[in-house]
């Protein structure tokens, strides 16, 4: 039987390694004055943000729902995602400004230190990835891939720090920094985008309406379909709401029943919460949508 509790621990262990491993990556980017290494303090700064972000509302999702939040507080990660998201603009833009007049004017760094650094980085954000990809929730899955994305970042900035140690190229510091922030900022705008998505109430991207109504018009006691709305609690639990007029009226046995396959279908189509309304060829639909 699954842990439901392992998810939230597994999140606080790579939240407080991440934070832990940002704290040493600013001091070893002043230590070592590479611009590019500050950069990634920055974009892991914005992951531990992410992961705390994250666990907390891992926890505060258990809740349920109540007089308050019908609905639960799943949409509260979204606030967690605007945060973020502000935070590493900010920082991002910030960095930028410190990286574009070193391509100009190159400043010598410590490749060593980079390198030591490097290594050191590789190992702590792997060893979150490795903590976070056997969970079995979405939340877990998603935050293991951004940790993966750092995971290659320190990649690059050892491959750069060998680079820079046999060759006398300071300017590939600054170019890998202006590279990581505009990798987060292109991140961050995407980001934005599918959150302000979902604030606003667009159909999610993984729910085809005209399909889920031309499979259920496919079942023979459904005749139409209409009003279909749907929209995301989340980004991952979706809520879909519809009219179904059937072709003659139906017992209450009957109907359980076609409710049951409407649903199956729903749940074959990404929604996971659904609301029926079931009408007759005869009957004058009030919704105006």
């Amino acid at each position: 039987m699954h842990d439901h509790g392992k998810d939230v621990k597994n999140i606080r262990a790579a939240f407080f390694l991440n934070l832990s491993f940002t704290f040493i990556e600013l001091v070893g980017g002043v230590l070592t004055n590479s611009i590019a290494i500050l950069s990634d303090a920055v974009h892991d700064f914005g992951d531990s943000l992410s992961l705390g972000l994250a666990w907390y509302f891992q926890k505060l999702a258990k809740k349920g729902k109540n007089k308050a939040y019908s609905y639960g507080y799943k949409r509260f990660s979204l606030v967690g995602a605007i945060v973020n998201s502000i935070v590493l603009v900010v920082g991002s833009v910030f960095i930028l400004t410190e990286a574009v007049p070193r391509l100009v004017t190159p400043e010598a760094t410590h490749t060593e230190g980079m390198f030591l650094l490097a290594v050191l980085g590789v190992l702590v954000n792997g060893a979150a990835v490795l903590r976070l990809h056997r969970g079995r929730s979405i939340n877990e899955r998603v935050v293991s891939l951004h940790l993966l994305e750092d995971v290659l970042g320190w990649v690059a900035i050892l491959v750069g720090s060998v680079v820079m140690y046999f060759f006398d190229l300071p300017i590939i510091d600054p170019i890998m920094s202006v590279a990581i922030a505009c990798f987060v900022l292109f991140n961050v705008f995407r980001n934005i985008r599918q959150t302000l998505r979902i604030i606003l109430q667009g159909t999610p991207e993984d729910v085809d309406l005209e399909r889920i109504s031309d499979k259920l018009q496919q079942l023979p006691a459904i005749a139409d379909v209409h009003d279909l709305h749907a929209w995301s609690m989340d980004g991952e639990y979706n809520v879909l709401t519809l009219h179904v007029t059937l072709r003659e009226a139906q017992p209450m046995p009957a109907l359980a029943a076609l409710k049951a396959s409407i649903r199956s279908i729903l749940a074959e189509e990404h929604v996971q919460h659904a609301t029926i309304e079931f009408e007759t060829a005869d009957e004058t639909c009030q919704c105006h949508c």
